[in-house]
């Protein structure tokens, strides 16, 4: 094993190996892996890579001159008259200095990078009464501030109020004067003290100050998105349901700019995971997810966010209330469609109250579930494999990691080709690459999701002056899920029920194969034992070999072009071979065929050999993780990846 892979990947000698938090610092741990480039950021993110409006380069054009113009305003008492209007019985002040509508405009243009729930709908924008409130400070007095043009006159308050009045965007449309007071925007806000106190802990870790502040509406929470996107359900488990947000088309939708409509689709691409709370008392406080299993969920999403081959977090949000009609609607089509919609209708008042709590976990869109991909292809199984194990290492080493719930459903994929097919490669794609390892041959994409079952050690960088505090774990009580005594009801499920119990007697006993159940241990499930991952690797790859489909056929090459006219019997050319007689044109294509008949003979035997490479290597695995004869050095996934680098099973550069 060579120096440097060693040293990187190979960290844990054991399983059991204990934790010492004392020795840690609070600093990032170096990521293994590049992210995608192009990869879509949170919606909420203050650094999207969203385009900004080109401005001037000129200091009075940025907002750093206008930042300057405001640090050099002075404010001014003046006496005030015993006898005023009613209007205008405040402090007047003189502000000193020359600030433009189009100062302010271009600030506002400038700092608003990121997608934000207000510019999902145009139509809802601050007029919905449902909206969310804006966080405003109060005073003592009221305070009248008249500002200078740019002329240097002095404007009158009555126009200072149109001013203010006229929003500060390109076309700066004056608004008509509203007679009604302004309309509060709480009221898309649920204003219960008890249960905005009880899932305190989720708003705590929203990075939105919306999505902060409080419970909202499911109702007021999903008119956001209503004139823009169409909802539809992905997927659903015992955690609750996945749904996506696709854009609809522009028949369907207010018109936009083009630039607002890039955003649009970029936050289009995500998925939301809808998942029903416990209630804080009363008979259903022991069902469904617990506030602190999903304080637990989220922590760890935004924590492995910069991994390669982890979902990406963008926000998470708590609301109260009924499916609005657009979820409901996309779940009554899922339920008609699919044969696989096993949780209760969410309209029915016997499975929820009208008062439920939901939190929805809103992620980058990860792709296909695996178990609902249909794979054939040996390179599709060496990708997707080798995909997951190295992500796994990563995670290793980056957060002492275990998944503890790698079953298929739990594996996304998604095609890396400009066209986004998922086909198995076609042999001339094969021919052209040039991959050292054979790994990448398929152009599919792994991410691991869903990780309500798994341990981490979360570095708090908050707290750099306490070490024994310096690190969380994050981890779930198994033992408490009812998990390990299930049994399958055919082969594919029986393997799954067993890799549970064979992952409960590894992190007890460190031997997998010892399953009869022992007393249940308080605290263990926040232990850390890496072979974990090894033994839900070990049933990825027994499901991707024993369940692959047949490989369709493929064309061996391309068909011949046949030529549009015949060529002339006097067209001849001399052949090297010929001692000078001339080469007839049927003889040329003669030769012409034969040559492209031994190169794709060429191609479909070094196709063949590498496909038979690639086999006898993944058969290799299934050995070296067998459970009762396995290789003993092997005890977690970045010793496997550490193995196969120098195997030359994979490249250094598909790794690092």
């Amino acid at each position: 094993m060579s120096t440097r892979t060693s040293s990187s990947l190979t960290g844990h000698a054991t399983p059991m190996e204990p934790r010492k938090s004392t020795t840690r610092t609070v600093a990032q741990r170096k990521v293994y892996g590049k992210r995608r480039t192009n990869a879509p950021r949170a919606v909420f993110d203050q650094n999207s890579p969203a385009k900004t409006k080109q401005t001037s380069t000129d200091m009075g054009n940025t907002v750093e001159a206008l930042q300057t113009k405001l640090a050099k305003v002075s404010i001014k008492d003046e006496p005030v008259p015993e006898q005023q209007d009613s209007d205008t019985t405040a402090q007047r002040y003189d502000v000193e200095q020359e600030v433009t509508i189009e100062d302010v405009s271009l600030a506002e243009e400038t700092s608003s990078t990121a997608i934000t729930p207000e510019a999902i709908d145009t139509s809802c924008e601050k007029s919905s009464p449902e909206a969310p409130p804006l966080t405003q400070k109060s005073y003592e007095t009221m305070v009248e501030v008249r500002i200078s043009n740019q002329h240097g006159k002095k404007t009158s308050s009555n126009t200072q109020k149109q001013q203010d009045d006229i929003p500060a965007t390109e076309t700066r449309t004056p608004r008509k004067k509203s007679t009604n007071p302004t309309r509060r925007r709480s009221s898309g806000f649920v204003h219960d003290t008890k249960a905005n106190a009880y899932v305190r802990p989720i708003l705590k870790e929203a990075l939105s100050s919306i999505a902060s502040q409080g419970i909202q509406k499911f109702s007021a929470w999903a008119s956001r998105s209503a004139t823009m996107f169409q909802v539809v359900k992905l997927a659903e488990g015992s955690y609750g349901e996945v749904y996506k947000l696709h854009l609809r088309d522009e028949a369907s939708r207010p018109p936009v700019s083009n630039s607002k409509l890039a955003r649009l689709r970029a936050y289009g691409d995500g998925v939301f995971k809808v998942v029903p709370l416990c209630a804080q008392r009363g008979p259903r406080s022991k069902k469904f997810t617990s506030v602190a299993e999903i304080v637990s969920e989220v922590k760890l999403l935004k924590y492995l966010d910069p991994i390669p081959g982890f979902a990406r977090f963008r926000e998470i949000h708590v609301v109260q209330g009924r499916f609005p009609e657009s979820f409901q609607s996309a779940w009554d089509y899922y339920k008609e469609t699919k044969d696989d919609c096993w949780n209760p209708d969410p309209s029915s008042k016997k499975a929820y109250p009208d008062t439920q709590l939901w939190a929805i976990i809103e992620m980058d869109d990860a792709g296909c579930e695996l178990e609902k991909f249909c794979w054939s292809s040996i390179f599709q199984i060496y990708d997707i494999f080798w995909g997951v194990a190295m992500a796994l290492a990563r995670a290793e080493e980056y957060a002492m990691f275990e998944h503890r719930d790698l079953h298929l459903g739990n594996v996304c994929i998604r095609s890396t080709r400009p066209d986004g097919s998922m086909d198995p490669p076609k042999e001339l794609d094969i021919a052209r690459q040039s991959s050292p390892s054979g790994f990448g041959y398929s152009g599919l994409e792994t991410t691991i999701i869903d990780y309500s079952l798994s341990r981490a050690d979360l570095r708090l960088a908050d707290r750099p002056d306490d070490p024994e505090g310096a690190i969380e774990i994050a981890s779930s009580d198994l033992d408490k899920r009812q998990i390990f005594d299930a049994i399958g009801q055919d082969e594919d499920e029986a393997l799954l029920r067993d890799t549970y119990r064979y992952m409960r007697a590894t992190l007890y006993t460190g031997i997998p194969t010892e399953t009869e159940k022992t007393p249940d241990l308080p605290g263990i499930w926040a232990e850390y034992a890496p072979r974990t991952n090894l033994v839900w690797l070990l049933f990825l790859l027994k499901n991707l070999l024993r369940n692959r489909k047949a490989e369709p056929t493929q064309p061996t090459s391309k068909p011949e072009r046949k030529a549009l006219a015949g060529c002339s019997t006097n067209r001849a050319l001399m052949s090297p071979q010929s001692n000078g007689k001339a080469l007839k044109a049927k003889d040329i294509n003669s030769e012409g065929d034969l040559l492209r008949k031994r190169q794709a003979k060429d191609i479909q035997s070094r196709i063949f050999h590498l496909k038979q490479t690639l086999e006898d290597r993944l058969q290799c695995v299934v050995d070296l993780l067998d459970l009762e004869n396995g290789h003993e050095d092997m005890c977690c996934a970045a010793d496997l990846v550490a193995y196969a680098i120098d195997s030359q099973w994979l490249a250094e550069q598909d790794f690092f």
